[in-house]
């Protein structure tokens, strides 16, 4: 039942953010470095490596897991970027076309997800 990940649309939407957060972060004050930057950098790869894991399970009861576990992390995702914006470490204009990307990312992920879920309903 492996698939390959990288075929996956949101896996590749997501895959863009993370290089996006990246790039972004970078310029995060020294004080965010740590703290701030690490905690969105972690939960951005935890994303797209959730899903790549996904892809690698044999059950659908393990496939939807992992994916719930790359919502939550969009979920945060979204937090630390609203902190990031609030902090004043980005602005405006860098916020604005990464939350884009990231509520496409959450639109294609609860897309992807949500026939899985009838199917797992039907499956017990």
């Amino acid at each position: 039942m492996a698939r390959d990940f990288r075929k996956i649309v949101v896996w590749q939407e997501v895959d863009n953010l993370v290089i996006d957060i990246y790039r972004v972060s970078g310029f995060f004050p020294p004080e965010g470095k740590d703290g701030l930057t690490s905690q969105l950098r972690r939960a951005a790869l935890s994303v797209p490596a959730n899903i790549s894991e996904s892809s690698g399970r044999n059950t659908l009861k393990d496939f939807m897991r992992f994916l719930y576990n790359a919502q939550g992390s969009l979920s945060e995702v979204e937090y630390y970027l609203h902190v990031a914006k609030r902090s004043d470490y980005i602005d405006d204009e860098t916020h604005s076309p990464i939350e884009t990307q990231r509520e496409k990312v959450g639109r294609l992920l609860n897309g992807f997800i949500k026939p899985l879920h009838t199917k797992s309903l039907m499956v017990n």
